[in-house]
């Protein structure tokens, strides 16, 4: 089902990919985003990437932004026109961000910038995490995650009830970045073997 090697810092992944994948990598390529956004490293995340996207699910894009002025001016000047265009600054955990939220041809996208190198944002390394779950429970693991979305799941929660974690599912799955391969090997026989039970 899933490649563990993924390179998810294009898009070409997206052309080979699912109905909805081809339609995103159709929609991106017809704005030509990642070139927009080439100077930002931009990557896309989020739930359309490792296919557990509902009907309502946005294209998400991470940026590292560092001058939000000149990055809200850009935003303005590239995609202002666009439906439903709005582009907002705000500070989380002490971090300022920025974004810029817009429609076109029938999909909801926002561009999300903050001054943290994207490779560790904390949208690609849940993302990265959740991928490698999904491939080690196969099909039915993402059929799980897909039913407790459409419940009314976030991603997150929705990985952390499938997998019986406590606490704050955002900051659990995190800790999953440091595993060592030994780690992940006792997680997959756990999961492949005879008492794997999915929630109903």
């Amino acid at each position: 089902m899933n490649n563990l090697n993924q390179d998810f810092t294009t898009l070409e992944y997206l052309a080979r990919g699912t109905e909805r994948q081809r339609s995103a990598y159709e929609t991106l390529s017809k704005l030509k985003i990642m070139d927009v956004l080439h100077g930002y490293d931009p990557i896309l995340v989020g739930t359309i990437p490792i296919h557990i996207d509902l009907p309502d699910s946005d294209l998400d894009i991470i940026c590292e932004v560092h001058d939000f002025n000149g990055f809200k001016q850009w935003m303005v000047s590239e995609f202002g026109d666009l439906q439903d265009f709005r582009c907002v600054t705000r500070t989380v955990d002490g971090i300022r961000r920025i974004v810029a939220n817009f429609r076109f041809q029938g999909w909801p996208i926002e561009i999300f910038g903050q001054p943290v190198p994207t490779k560790e944002q904390n949208g690609y390394r849940h993302m990265l995490i959740e991928h490698r779950i999904l491939t080690i429970l196969g099909d039915e693991g993402l059929s799980a995650i897909r039913e407790l979305k459409s419940r009314g799941l976030k991603t997150e929660p929705a990985f952390a009830k499938l997998l019986k974690l406590e606490g704050d599912a955002y900051a659990r799955l995190l800790e999953m970045v440091h595993w060592k391969e030994a780690e992940w090997i006792d997680f997959t026989e756990a999961w492949m073997g005879p008492k794997r039970a999915f929630p109903n």
